[in-house]
């Protein structure tokens, strides 16, 4: 079987992308699903700041990679034994499968699964081995999903069925998105109304974090350079909002609301400075949550004081630890219900020949969610 796919073949290229081209659409080899496996064809991908690490080698991956990770789609053919799918089905995709009996699995936190992760770091799925090929030679799966191409193989552990009725177009900002923004707020912070969590990123996660704020009742801040997402921010719901430039975050929330530091500061930049930023404008017994991908050589200086003297918390948070096949129903629901306008955080659609170009928006931070429509 045959597909066009993004395929990323040296990283790091410099910008703009729309000259040195680091994605070629290019028409790869695929097999048909194995046991346990699914081809799905996509309807959506939105284009993350994840993907964009891997463009510019900040977190490094084997090429070629048949790139994308947020994705939406339909059922179109299943391997033996699959039994969560049939075709047809639209689905969306966690980008950990959840293999469902490894420690972490089991102890209800899937994001963490050590299987997933480990095909997650070898380019694989879920069982072993890539599925795609070019010119005869392997092509690496990306987190298994593999979302800017027609379509795509993949374990059926990385799918989460939808109602029918939920627009393809643009479902797929449930994927990652949602689960690691929403959940952040949800079920890293457990949020609750009364509540001052400070949000320091407006991207695309960082607002559906502020979307989570503001539905739990909570007071939202949101901190972030660039003034058209300061502005979008506030039409959002967030109760202030503060340009780092302006001088120190914390300082500035304290003064603007007269109190002594947030409940929650959620760090959703993949800056590492800004995750001690964030740890300072928490209230003494608060809490910082880091969840922006950084490179893994990027590290903090942390006074052990600045914790201890004040209780304070800091703790990661990957993909909001998730349940996807327990939360996204959640989410989709709290949308239907018009608590949660995902629909504000969109800005386009492009087909894959439009990539190069539209990672140039993103890095410039002209963009919040632009979908790939394969």
């Amino acid at each position: 079987m045959r597909t066009r796919a993004a395929i990323l073949h040296e990283l790091g290229l410099p910008q703009p992308y729309a000259q040195s081209r680091p994605l070629r659409i290019e028409e790869i080899e695929f097999d048909s699903p194995g046991p346990g496996e699914v081809v799905v064809k996509i309807s959506s991908a939105g284009l993350c700041h994840s993907d964009l690490s891997n463009l510019n080698g900040t977190m490094p991956k084997e090429t070629p990679l048949a790139l994308g990770h947020e994705a939406a789609g339909v059922v179109e053919e299943v391997g033996a034994g699959v039994t969560y799918v049939k075709p047809g089905d639209h689905v969306l995709f966690a980008f950990v499968a959840m293999c469902g009996e490894c420690a972490m699995c089991i102890a209800g936190k899937p994001a963490l699964c050590i299987p997933g992760h480990a095909a997650n770091r070898a380019g694989g799925v879920l069982r072993g081995g890539t599925r795609f090929r070019l010119h005869g030679k392997p092509v690496y799966h990306h987190l298994g999903v593999t979302a800017f191409a027609e379509r795509t193989v993949c374990a059926q552990e990385s799918l989460v069925k939808i109602p029918d009725d939920v627009p393809l177009e643009f479902a797929a900002v449930f994927s990652c998105g949602c689960l690691t923004g929403l959940g952040a707020v949800f079920n890293v912070a457990q949020a609750r109304p009364g509540m001052t969590i400070a949000i320091f990123g407006a991207g695309g996660v960082g607002l559906m974090a502020l979307l989570g704020a503001v539905c739990a009742g909570a007071t939202a801040i949101v901190v972030d350079p660039l003034q058209h997402k300061r502005q979008l921010a506030r039409e959002l719901g967030a109760a202030l909002t503060i340009d780092p430039n302006a001088g120190d975050p914390g300082a500035q929330i304290n003064e603007a609301l007269g109190i002594l530091g947030v409940d929650v500061a959620i760090e959703a930049t993949a800056h590492a400075p800004v995750v001690m930023q964030a740890l300072a404008a928490t209230i003494p017994g608060g809490t910082a949550i880091a969840l922006g991908i950084t490179n893994p050589a990027a590290t903090i200086a942390l006074p052990p004081l600045m914790m201890v003297g004040a209780e304070r918390t800091l703790r990661g948070s990957f993909m909001g630890a998730s349940v996807p096949r327990r939360d996204i129903p959640k989410y989709i629901g709290l949308w239907r219900s018009g608590k949660l306008p995902i629909e504000r955080l969109l800005s386009g659609t492009i087909g894959l020949d439009g990539l190069n170009e539209a990672f140039d928006r993103l890095a410039a931070g002209e963009v919040i969610r632009t979908m790939c429509i394969a």
